[in-house]
């Protein structure tokens, strides 16, 4: 229970600030958005149309066909957000003004906004409807993070509100869009991303010893062969923050700085009980 109160907790701030986004910031300064939110932009430009009733119109006839995709907890999620959504929306209207001397500052604060928004909202477990049922549907089809399956929807929709808008906001539009993917990313997946490493030392002994200890990581030691000596090397592996790969590498440095080492990030780690720092 006190999961659910939390999780509909984060749907309706998530929605309120993704309304903050687009009323205080975007079409204030006659930007655009991608996907449904992008549409629905545009339709209150061209017809002044509610941007509230035009965005639940819209996402809930994309949640009707989509529905089926999800489990139930996601579609009931997806549908509360919809509905605070666009009541917001509805209530935020002509609540910004147009910032004149910077557009690209009104550009980065609608990203902002509109990323941490649906960041929360997809954190939560739900969806904004519209193209982030699309995004999802891409992160399960073809492993794509939500924010860059958004990121490719959105460019497809802001390229057509070209012709509303013009080029020079529709660029501005992009940058938005932008920054709000990366938002999201940053939300959903969280700030504090792992990386691998691979070490192949000729001291792996001490390089163990020192990372145990200095650093309180668990090390893996794999048994590797040189393809061209075929001679044995242990092969050390583990899992970092970012934040530690400075010290991790002075740690190296000093007690093997003729060490191979590589280093990518990790997509997502499956194992009970684990917790990064």
């Amino acid at each position: 229970m006190n999961q659910t109160i939390r999780d509909v907790a984060l749907l309706i701030i998530g929605s309120f600030i993704f309304s903050i986004g687009v009323n205080y910031f975007a079409i204030p300064n006659r930007l655009s958005e991608g996907g449904v939110i992008g549409i629905t932009i545009v339709t209150y430009y061209l017809f002044d149309w509610s941007p509230g009733i035009v965005n639940f119109v819209l996402n809930t006839s994309l949640v009707a066909f989509g529905y089926k995709f999800f489990e139930k907890r996601v579609t009931t999620y997806t549908i509360i957000a919809i509905i605070f959504s666009s009541l917001f929306l509805h209530l935020t209207v002509n609540w910004g003004r147009e910032i004149n001397d910077d557009m690209l500052l009104a550009a980065l604060f609608a990203g902002l906004c509109v990323g941490l928004g649906l960041g929360l909202i997809f954190r939560a477990g739900g969806t904004s409807g519209g193209s982030a049922i699309l995004a999802r549907l891409a992160n399960q089809a073809f492993g794509w993070t939500i924010g860059k399956g958004m990121l490719i929807i959105d460019i497809a929709v802001i390229a057509g509100s070209t012709f509303i808008i013009g080029q020079e906001r529709a660029m501005y539009t992009l940058i938005s869009v932008y920054v709000g993917a990366k938002i999201i990313d940053v939300v959903v997946e969280g700030a504090n991303e792992r990386t691998a490493v691979m070490i192949i030392s000729s001291s792996p002994d001490e390089v163990l010893d020192a990372v145990t200890n200095k650093m309180a990581r668990g090390i893996t030691v794999l048994e590797g062969q040189g393809g061209y000596t075929r001679s044995q090397r242990e092969v050390l592996y583990l899992v970092i923050s970012r934040y530690e790969i400075v010290p991790f590498r002075k740690i190296i440095t000093d007690i093997d700085p003729d060490a191979y080492v590589t280093v990518h990030p990790v997509q997502e780690i499956f194992r009970k009980g684990y917790k990064g720092r």
